[in-house]
């Protein structure tokens, strides 16, 4: 029970304080309409802060008066009065405060600008002889489908600190000092909900403004999932470049300056804040990336799902360190189910492209037995492949390492993995992979008419897929000297076949059986055998000078070295024969009409041959 003194006291105390809260009551007083008290000068600040608290202790007072059943009904509502009045214009202070003091963050100077973003990036690969050639379900050839793009290694060091938190200083300490003094007394008041509300709706704001700087669009996970993959491919390099600042700097300061303003007034508010303002805006980044995870699977998406997988790894452990409360649960198991979605998308692309690569069904044989289409993308493809491999090492799916692939099934090859013991699950994918193409390759070489043009086509595109494998040495390293070795041994084959095919019957022109008189005590020659043998020979090697020259063997090495493979064996026979039998020819009639072409004549109609369009 109070004294008569003690409540003159307070009663007075009380008065003086109504007396500034209503001064700066903006609804019934000029000054406080047109100026703010934390704007003014910093003694005025202090002097309503303690009015405040001094209409906080008369409340709690009265609170107690009232329990001893001692209290004006009147005196008190009249506080709650003040106090409502006061902590309107704390709120107004507390938005102003923040208003103020925000500003979106200079988002050109979180990167480094000697290695800022290009979106024509080039890749390790040359992909510009690539041509469409896998097929969808119906047929029609998918366009665009090899224009792979690959985000090179450059994009994670656009970034300047792109392997730890920075957190940078959003607000002056003076400014974060009135926002923890003016949050104490409205929670303390029990406006701890509009605190926040005001809080995140203004640190928000900001939020959103350094979004739109950084490129982050508004899109829902359909807008994301209707939009042509081309204009995707960007965004993704855009969004792996914004993901690192959302969260190692903006983010983590975000959670930093609530933590300064929040974290001496009581458990669990500065994080219900630093939610309040982040939510909406971390899910709405992850939302893009979970778009691309449930997208529908093509074979040139894989790449980019790659680089999304690595950049969202990468920054998992700091995404559990800024989002690390229990409120917060819900973003850190979004961006660990999006990482498992997006490492599943990969293991399917990676394993659908093999049966893509297998039922390739195009039939039209390529002009002239060149490197077929789906060949150039499928190597091409797999050395891209080969540049992920630490990732995807950990990614793919082991395979049987005993027996043999599709055994019994006419329409795939066989694959013996016993021979491959010891190499990694995607080594032996990427071997499978090859072993396909080769199987789908054999099936369109019977599409030639010419069955030394296809031994020619399946020369071409072995040696090519030898040549891919010994440039990268990351791939070669996986497919092994034992498998290159029996790739070289298939193309040299192919050569072989080819040579025999060809020039067996043209060779057989020249040899002795048929030419001589049967039945003579002395040897002799049938003139007219021999005529027939070289007409035979000229129209013979004519018509492979004719249609083979306009064959192509797009390697200059490999070109030249069947060439000489060819006079080699051509022109020593051709000599013999010429020098046992030109002198018969000579001796007749129009000698000219049989004894077309020198040896130096052939050598130099050889040297037409592979290079894809008719001889002069």
């Amino acid at each position: 029970m109070e004294t008569p003194a003690n409540s003159t006291k307070d009663n007075s105390g009380y008065e003086s304080a109504k007396k500034i809260i209503l001064r700066w009551d903006s609804t019934a007083s000029e000054v406080g309409r047109e100026r703010m008290i934390f704007g003014t000068d910093r003694q005025e600040a202090d002097f309503y802060l303690q009015a405040v608290d001094e209409i906080q202790r008369s409340l709690s007072s009265a609170s107690i008066s009232d329990c001893s059943h001692n209290v004006d009904a009147d005196n008190q509502s009249k506080v709650k009065t003040t106090i409502q009045i006061a902590m309107a214009r704390l709120e107004d202070e507390f938005r102003n405060i923040l208003i103020i003091h925000t500003s979106a963050l200079e988002i050109d100077s979180l990167f480094d600008s000697s290695t800022s973003f290009s979106s024509s990036t080039p890749t390790h690969h040359d992909l510009e002889d690539d041509e469409d050639c896998i097929s969808d379900d119906s047929g029609s050839s998918r366009n665009n489908l090899l224009e792979l793009h690959h985000c090179e290694s450059s994009d994670s060091s656009t970034y300047r600190t792109s392997s730890s938190i920075r957190e940078v200083d959003l607000m002056p300490a003076e400014a974060i000092c009135d926002l923890q003094a003016i949050a104490m007394r409205m929670i303390a008041a029990g406006y701890l909900r509009e605190c926040i509300q005001v809080y995140g709706s203004v640190r928000k704001s900001s939020v959103d403004s350094s979004f739109r700087k950084l490129g982050i669009e508004k899109l829902s996970i359909g807008d994301v999932q209707r939009l042509e993959w081309e204009a995707l491919e960007g965004k993704i390099r855009r969004w792996i470049r914004a993901a690192r600042v959302c969260v190692r700097i903006l983010f983590a300061s975000e959670k930093k300056l609530c933590e300064q303003i929040f974290d001496c007034v009581g458990t669990d508010i500065d994080d219900a804040c630093f939610m309040e303002t982040v939510k909406g805006p971390a899910i709405q980044l992850f939302n893009f990336a979970e778009a691309i995870s449930i997208s529908r699977r093509s074979p040139e998406k894989l790449f980019k799902i790659l680089d999304l997988h690595d950049a969202l790894m990468e920054l998992l452990p700091d995404i559990e360190a800024v989002f690390d409360s229990k409120s917060s649960d819900s973003i850190r198991v979004q961006a660990a189910e999006i990482l498992s979605r997006l490492a599943e998308a990969a293991r399917g692309i990676l394993f659908e492209f093999e049966n893509a690569v297998l039922r390739e069904p195009s039939r039209v044989p390529v002009p002239g037995g060149t490197i077929h289409p789906l060949t150039r993308y499928v190597m091409n493809y797999i050395s891209l492949i080969s540049d992920y491999k630490q990732t995807l090492i950990e990614l793919i799916m082991s395979k049987p390492s005993t027996g043999s692939r599709y055994s019994g099934d006419p329409s795939t090859p066989d694959m013996e993995f016993t021979e491959l013991e010891g190499k990694t699950p995607l080594a032996l994918h990427l071997i499978w992979i090859i072993v396909v193409l080769q199987f789908n390759l054999d099936g369109k070489s019977k599409h030639y008419r010419d069955v030394s043009l296809a031994h020619l086509f399946m020369m071409n595109n072995v040696h090519y897929i030898v040549q891919k494998v010994k440039g990268s040495p990351e791939l070669r390293e996986m497919i092994g000297d034992d498998c290159l070795r029996k790739l070289t041994g298939k193309f040299r084959q192919a050569a072989t076949s080819y040579q025999r095919a060809t020039w067996v019957s043209v060779l057989y022109c020249l040899r002795d059986e048929g030419l001589h008189v049967s039945g003579s005590f002395s040897s002799g020659v049938s003139k007219t055998a021999l005529r027939e043998r070289f007409k035979t020979f000229n129209a013979m090697f004519e018509e492979v000078h004719r249609t083979q020259s306009m064959w192509l063997i797009p390697d200059g090495q490999l070109r030249e070295e069947l060439r000489i493979s060819i006079s080699e064996k051509l022109l020593p026979a051709y000599r013999s024969f010429l020098g046992r039998f030109r002198s018969h020819i000579e001796s007749g009639k129009h000698p000219e009409n049989y004894i077309k072409y020198s040896a130096e004549d052939l050598e130099t109609a050889v040297l037409d041959l592979f290079e894809g369009y008719p001889a002069s």
